[in-house]
């Protein structure tokens, strides 16, 4: 993002609780520092957010990859060609899952210690799983894909990239030989072989 100065006052306390919160974690921060972090009051937090876990669940509605992802269909992005698209939704997942690490940080420490927020969080994987069953179902109407059960596919194609981001979320990687794109351009094939006709 540009200087802090051309960020919303809005962005600039959502930013400011995800750095503040992936690093000491929700209960060891409190508003009047996520505040002064923004540079902003803590009445203006409360003003604009009203609690810190409204804050926290405005900053992944904000940030994560659902409207990304919905996007890619709606602009026409998606041009019915498994092993393109396939490659394309993997690109984008890992690009946006990536830039929201500490956000993702933050989902696994803090869901069993805030009530409500594991609901929250799953929002997102949900309305994927949604649009990849659709995408699957779609191009089996077009006789692109194979007879299958679109909804495991979308949900196996959905664990396989959260596995691979899971893996490379520690900056040492459990299997550091295989790269990111080795990894999207192998396993996306081996999707594509399995499902065409």
């Amino acid at each position: 993002m540009g200087s802090s100065n051309k960020l919303s006052t809005d962005d600039k306390l959502l930013l400011a609780a995800i750095d503040l919160i992936a690093e000491k974690g929700y209960n060891g921060v409190s508003t009047q520092e996520i505040a002064g972090a923004a540079g902003l009051s803590e009445k203006t937090l409360f003003r604009r957010f009203g609690s810190k876990l409204n804050l926290l669940e405005t900053a992944f509605d904000r940030y994560h990859y659902a409207e990304e992802m919905t996007r890619l269909f709606n602009e026409e992005q998606i041009v019915w060609d498994l092993h393109s698209d396939l490659q394309l939704i993997s690109r984008t997942y890992h690009e946006i899952m990536n830039r929201n690490r500490k956000m993702i940080m933050i989902s696994i420490k803090e869901e069993g210690n805030l009530p409500g927020f594991r609901e929250k969080t799953q929002k997102h994987p949900r309305q994927l799983l949604e649009i990849l069953t659709n995408y699957f179902n779609t191009m089996y109407e077009k006789g692109k894909l194979i007879h299958t059960d679109s909804e495991l596919q979308a949900m196996s194609f959905m664990m396989m990239n959260f596995g691979a981001f899971m893996n490379n979320l520690d900056a040492d990687g459990n299997y550091p030989t295989v790269s990111l794109e080795a990894f999207i351009m192998g396993s996306v094939q081996t999707f594509t072989r399995a499902l065409t006709p």
